[in-house]
């Protein structure tokens, strides 16, 4: 992936305007965003502590690509695995895909994580690498306690269809169990919320915390 790291270097490249480093940013999390693009930077201006204004903060878009980066190290190394496995399998006259699919190759309605595709605000506490490293795991086999997304342990949270119950992962809002009908349904974002606002980090202060004015500011 020489884009991602070409633009992980812009972002390092303090003698570029932070617009330009910022713009960088965003690339990478295009090319590889564990979360879904929105969820991802959203959990990167948290983690990062991604100040509303740049300036007060430049190295804090360093905090963010590096944390992207090492996950996405992971992932690759995870995903050549993969690709030389199913190449074996292949070879062997087993050409049926293996289900369920690898985490990365699934899109926003193929699994049961698409709630935070639909709130970005909603998705895993988790360092990206440890969520990477958890997917990973189970793709070999593992069965780890708690939620698959985040590991979280407590009580499920209902979230009503109109005709029935979806169980939520109460740290993550990862979908534990659908809803009887076997549908997707739409979930409504608990916090009202434009993508402009994310992008222009409404949620975040000046020094680099949450905005605890928001969303009323």
């Amino acid at each position: 992936m020489t884009s991602f790291l070409t633009h992980r270097a812009h972002v390092h490249d303090a003698r570029l305007p932070l617009r330009r480093r910022h713009s960088a940013l965003r690339t990478c999390i295009t090319l590889f965003a564990p979360y879904g693009f929105r969820a991802t930077y959203h959990h990167l201006t948290l983690s990062a502590a991604i100040p509303r204004r740049l300036e007060a903060d430049p190295d804090a878009l360093v905090r963010a690509v590096e944390e992207l980066h090492e996950a996405q190290v992971l992932w690759l190394a995870r995903a050549e695995e993969y690709a030389a496995q199913r190449r074996a399998e292949k070879r062997a006259g087993r050409r049926a895909a293996p289900d369920p699919r690898p985490w990365w190759l699934r899109n926003r309605w193929d699994g049961p994580d698409c709630v935070w595709h639909q709130d970005p605000f909603r998705h895993p506490s988790l360092r990206l690498s440890e969520y990477v490293r958890r997917q990973n795991a189970i793709l070999g086999g593992t069965e780890p306690s708690g939620c698959p997304a985040c590991g979280d342990e407590g009580p499920r949270v209902l979230s009503s269809t109109g005709h029935g119950w979806v169980e939520l992962c109460h740290g993550c809002a990862w979908v534990l169990a659908p809803c009887l009908c076997r549908m997707r349904h739409r979930f409504v974002p608990e916090i009202p919320f434009s993508w402009n606002g994310i992008w222009q980090r409404a949620h975040m202060s000046d020094d680099g915390t949450p905005n605890g004015h928001w969303p009323a500011s």
